[in-house]
């Protein structure tokens, strides 16, 4: 007709049928399998379920699981945007070898890893060796765990706050320098707010990685009840005993508890983000 606006078509149309491929992928990789969680542990009364997970076995557990993934993401948070920093702001021999390095933990396996830093953590290892007369125990201990964490967690820091610095204009802090604003005061107040929603984003990342890490904190741990013993692996010991419903309920605590952490740390990235649009 004449005067009717043209229709605006998207560039890829199909987005009824592209829609339905993602619910339905979705649905398939990642629904289904949550889904069966709850449905094996519906098999068991309220009181079995309230007696396995809140034993004094799986609540050590929690602990250690929780704790050394929460150290480690905070250790990783500063390191990492130290790492991304000099990566992005500075130049130097062996750049590109050391910007590759970063990403080596996401291609080794990570019983490989586990097998590695317990070499060298160990009593009898290389940094083992000098630590243990000082009375630092790393391997078989929270310590080891922690680093193992975040040596696998590190680069979902760098590579997720990388970009954001590579697209941060410096006339803003050459303009803050200029206006006599001191070296600190220039991070805080002009890079660290924009910085701070993908470091936070980094942080989840390395979060949730070590919350179901498995292969490379499995050898340094020592596997000691009450003491270093990782849920994963308690959920794996309950698997090798035919204790399904039990594995179950310790997977679901285990997912509500990261899904709940995971959904704080969205709604706090969405109102910096939102504080930063507005401002």
């Amino acid at each position: 007709m004449k005067g009717s606006k043209p229709r605006n078509r998207n560039v890829l149309p199909g987005f009824g049928l592209s829609l339905g491929f993602t619910l339905f992928y979705l649905s398939t990789v990642v629904l289904i399998p949550l889904a069966t969680v709850f449905y094996r542990t519906a098999e068991l009364s309220w009181t079995e379920f309230w007696d396995t997970v809140t034993g004094a076995r799986v609540l050590a557990s929690y602990r250690v699981t929780f704790m050394t993934a929460f150290c480690a993401g905070l250790v990783n948070a500063v390191f990492g945007l130290v790492v991304a920093w000099v990566l992005v702001r500075y130049r130097f021999p062996g750049k590109k070898l050391i910007d590759s390095l970063v990403d080596l933990p996401f291609a080794l396996p990570t019983a490989v890893a586990g097998i590695a830093l317990t070499a060298i953590y160990a009593p009898n290892g290389w940094i083992g060796s000098l630590l243990e007369p000082l009375g630092v125990k790393v391997a078989y201990s929270p310590i080891g765990i922690t680093i193992a964490l975040i040596f696998i967690g590190l680069p979902f820091v760098v590579r997720t706050v990388q970009p954001v610095l590579q697209d941060m204009e410096k006339e803003t802090e050459e303009a803050a320098v200029m206006l006599g604003a001191y070296r600190l005061r220039t991070f805080r107040k002009v890079i660290l707010p924009e910085l701070l929603p993908a470091l936070l984003t980094g942080f989840a990342l390395a979060f949730a990685r070590g919350i179901g890490e498995y292969g490379s904190v499995v050898f340094i741990s020592g596997n000691m009840p009450l003491k270093t013993e990782i849920t994963p692996l308690l959920i794996i010991t309950k698997l090798e005993q035919y204790d399904y419903a039990g594995a179950t309920a310790i997977a679901l605590v285990m997912l509500v508890v990261s899904f709940l952490m995971l959904l704080v740390i969205n709604l706090l990235q969405w109102r910096m983000n939102r504080r930063t649009v507005s401002e």
